[in-house]
């Protein structure tokens, strides 16, 4: 069955610690609570999409012990095709470490084990899987190598290729050059823009005229920037909520938005209504079970309408050269 999504990603069993802050180093904090569940940024992304209504697949890895098993009844459970998941003995399941402060604010330790087995040999295998798709999601918790691979197969067949560049790292060329939209965090922004504290419309402007894609920023409870290649520039406002936890709010904005784009939404339309999941989805605890409905979404897009503005990019200050070698790398 062909998908309308294919998410070629990561598997990380999460085991989330709470405390009141981040340790200082070398301090033993007394944490206030524990979880553990399915999570990694391609696998919420996947659930995300899946449960904003879009026929779903996965490419990735997971280890042969009791992490694979679960993430295998999950994918099933949720109604994501898991043709092109493997199952490796020889390697263990990835997990995260999240500490949550009280605020909802987190930061995270991944151990990628079995996601840094997948390789251009796997990707090249489950060429059909992502050739049937409409949109193809990425990030960076796989080898870089696999994430060419695999927007090279997709761009040639006209799939749209998102790419979240999550953990930031050097990017080649030959990745940006078949990446259709770019959907950084503002943190991720100045790091490939390499031009930390800029204004985030200028360093996004920036790399969309490098690199001839749509970019799309995700800035929290500010909401999100759109910016496409026709020179246009959008704020999306995003909706008041009480955060309790923010772990996975990106990831579910990236799985709503290629649901959205495969659905066939223009980009802002897409991006409020991602917005809008994201905000639902830091309302509750979790990474991947976060992810809310497409009624609920809808629901809270009904009763909290909101305008889609226009916004302005410095003509001045938009270079090529914002991108920075040390992070975007020569082919």
């Amino acid at each position: 069955m062909s998908a309308d999504v294919c998410v070629v990603g990561s598997f990380m069993m999460d085991l989330v610690a709470y405390a009141p802050r981040r340790p200082e180093p070398g301090e033993t904090l007394i944490g206030t609570g524990f979880s553990s569940a399915p999570g990694g940024k391609g696998f919420n992304q996947a659930v995300a999409a899946a449960r904003a209504g879009a026929r779903t697949a996965m490419v990735g890895c997971v280890g042969d012990d009791e992490m694979g098993a679960q993430f295998r009844t999950m994918l099933g459970a949720e109604g994501i095709d898991a043709t092109a998941v493997t199952v490796r003995p020889d390697a263990g399941t990835g997990v995260g470490l999240p500490l949550v402060e009280p605020s909802g604010q987190n930061s995270i330790v991944v151990v990628p084990r079995a996601n840094h087995v997948v390789d251009t040999a796997q990707i090249v295998d489950a060429a059909p899987v992502i050739t049937g798709a409409k949109v193809l999601v990425m990030q960076l918790e796989l080898a870089v190598e696999a994430a060419v691979a695999a927007a090279r197969i997709a761009h040639e067949r006209g799939v749209t290729v998102i790419l979240n560049p999550a953990p930031v790292c050097p990017l080649p060329a030959e990745l940006l050059e078949h990446v259709d939209v770019l959907v950084p965090n503002e943190g991720e922004l100045a790091a490939l823009s390499g031009e930390p504290g800029a204004d985030p419309v200028t360093s996004a402007a920036a790399l969309r005229d490098r690199w001839g894609l749509d970019v799309v920023v995700t800035l929290g409870e500010r909401g999100a920037l759109v910016l496409t290649r026709d020179g246009v520039a959008r704020r999306v406002p995003a909706r008041a909520v009480t955060a309790v936890d923010t772990v996975g709010a990106g990831d579910v904005f990236c799985g709503y938005l290629a649901a959205g784009l495969a659905q066939g939404l223009d980009l802002a339309t897409a991006a409020d209504a991602a917005n809008a999941a994201a905000a639902i989805s830091v309302t509750r605890t979790g990474s991947a079970a976060s992810a809310p409905t497409a009624d609920e979404v809808r629901a809270l897009v009904a009763a909290s309408p909101t305008t889609v503005s226009p916004t302005t990019v410095s003509p001045t200050t938009v270079s090529p050269g914002v991108v920075s070698p040390a992070v975007v790398s020569p082919r």
